[in-house]
């Protein structure tokens, strides 16, 4: 069974532009799926209709084959909702914010805190019970909007920035969490702005631009048409490059080299021909990586 699956999905805001323009997208049970886009894409758009948070104009859309339309309540138990806005309670404690949550889809508040116990755990919260939301960092923040979207044990979760804010140790113990949880059967779709964490998580992706999905396959398939990369080089010195033939090199300073390199080259060859006049690559890193450089071909086309 799939778990989302949109047909011609529309949406117009009054007096405004389309923010969705006739959407048709599958999302298999058990992928772990990207959305990408620019701010303004339709990303959020797309979200806030399965979820009933906004309406939408035509078309149709199912939640694991329950239609949004005539089984709304149905299709909601299925999904659970990582927004991008903190949006609970400042003044409530963490334990009774996730269990308010549970008692919204009719779990008794004593197995509400069992529950509670097990979700806060594994996110890094339960020290943090008692303590009011207000008190907590920002990273936390963050999972504890993860912990009460999976009070009720949603098969499908929607992860909109989930990691917005987050500093980079928080950012990538979410990471091995939210993978955890899709390898043990949980439908996850992500919007977000860091395009590594799609190339990091993801299996498939699609990306949107102006209310319209300008490329949807896996994320293995649309990284193979990266047809080059640009690399920064650090060497203990800058050759003439008019000697390099193979290569477009472009200093930047005494001790850097920009280079793109296409698919019938390589860092390896580079720096052969480099030490034939005797320059060393010190250091090599990409100026972009694969996922960035995808999205700015696709989005400049």
């Amino acid at each position: 069974m799939n778990a989302i699956e949109i047909k011609n999905l529309k949406k117009k805001y009054k007096n405004g532009p389309w923010a969705l323009k006739g959407i048709d997208l599958v999302v298999e049970e058990g992928d772990f799926f990207a959305l990408l886009g620019a701010n303004g894409a339709g990303k959020t758009t797309i979200i806030g209709i399965l979820t009933s948070v906004l309406n939408k104009t035509s078309g149709k859309a199912y939640v694991f084959g329950h239609d949004i339309d005539k089984e709304l309540d149905q299709a909601k138990r299925m999904i659970g909702v990582v927004p991008q806005e903190f949006n609970f309670n400042i003044f409530e404690t963490v334990f009774d914010i996730v269990c308010t949550q549970a008692g919204y889809f009719g779990i008794p508040w004593a197995k509400a805190g069992e529950r509670a116990e097990i979700v806060l755990k594994q996110l890094g919260l339960w020290e943090k019970r008692n303590a009011k939301s207000m008190s907590l960092s920002g990273g936390m923040k963050r999972r504890l909007m993860i912990a009460r979207a999976l009070m009720h044990e949603p098969k499908l979760l929607l992860l909109d920035e989930p990691t917005a804010g987050v500093d980079v140790e928080l950012r990538y113990e979410t990471w091995e969490y939210i993978k955890d949880l899709n390898k043990n059967g949980t439908t996850i779709i992500l919007t977000t702005h860091y395009l590594e964490e799609v190339e990091q998580l993801c299996k498939n992706v699609a990306i949107i631009k102006e209310g319209e999905i300008i490329a949807n396959d896996s994320v293995r398939n649309l990284l193979n048409t990266v047809e080059s990369q640009t690399y920064v080089l650090t060497v203990n010195r800058v050759p003439n490059c008019e000697k390099i033939s193979k290569y477009n090199l472009n200093p930047i300073d005494d001790s850097t080299l920009e280079v793109e390199i296409g698919i019938n080259g390589s860092l390896s060859s580079l720096a052969q021909e480099l030490s034939l006049n005797d320059v060393e690559i010190m250091d090599a890193r990409p100026k972009n990586n694969r996922m960035d450089q995808l999205f700015l071909n696709l989005l400049k086309k």
